[in-house]
């Protein structure tokens, strides 16, 4: 109830502050795990997205902000969940893979941090890793003007895909990076036909 009250004042301010537009939300899966994968230049980024999407979102959120009294508690009932960044957190891993497993939606930052350029940057390959662990597809997001304050929000949402299991540990690498590139590539797509020339010094 939390979150969908949350989602709906969140949905108000985009529309009338920031006159966004959403295109593609019907590629979002009726039902089971699904993996987003958006690019990251602003901190509305997380909100954005998930206002994109009936389905709640869950975030991995840096284990600091849970110590903070009041944000600690409204950002897990948001569906946040903590993760230590200073080293691999196993639990978080568990805590994705086990929400993508019993049918929700993980939202995942693959360049890891936010672009101060808005240029993309090379991705990581912690979503793949998620969407192959759990055996569930990938729905890249582009999102264009969430930087600012008064620039007008745009979000191209694409077509789910599957990632390769690959036969071996090489493969199964290969096949992530495949995976991870194809999301940044399909990005980068969504973003320079929007006109968005910040995107256009992406490998």
């Amino acid at each position: 109830m939390f979150y969908r009250l949350a989602r709906l004042l969140c949905r108000l301010l985009l529309l009338l502050l920031r006159r966004w537009e959403v295109d593609g939300a019907e590629n979002m899966p009726a039902g089971g795990g699904v993996v987003i994968v958006a690019n990251h230049a602003s901190y509305w980024d997380p909100v954005v997205v998930g206002c994109a999407f009936d389905r709640k979102v869950h975030y991995m959120a840096k284990s600091e902000l849970f110590q903070i009294p009041l944000l600690g508690p409204v950002i897990r009932a948001l569906g946040a969940f903590p993760v230590r960044r200073d080293r691999s957190d196993r639990t978080a891993i568990r805590t994705a893979v086990g929400i993508l497993q019993d049918g929700g939606v993980v939202g995942v930052f693959p360049e890891g941090t936010r672009s101060k350029t808005g240029e993309l940057m090379k991705p990581h390959l912690g979503a793949a890793m998620l969407a192959q662990k759990a055996g569930v597809p990938i729905l890249p997001v582009a999102l264009s003007g969430t930087r600012g304050v008064l620039n007008k929000v745009f979000v191209r949402v694409g077509k789910p895909f599957t990632v390769g299991a690959g036969d071996g540990a090489k493969a199964a690498r290969a096949a992530l990076e495949e995976a991870s590139d194809r999301a940044m590539s399909e990005i980068f797509a969504f973003l320079t036909a929007a006109g968005n020339e910040s995107s256009k010094n992406y490998k």
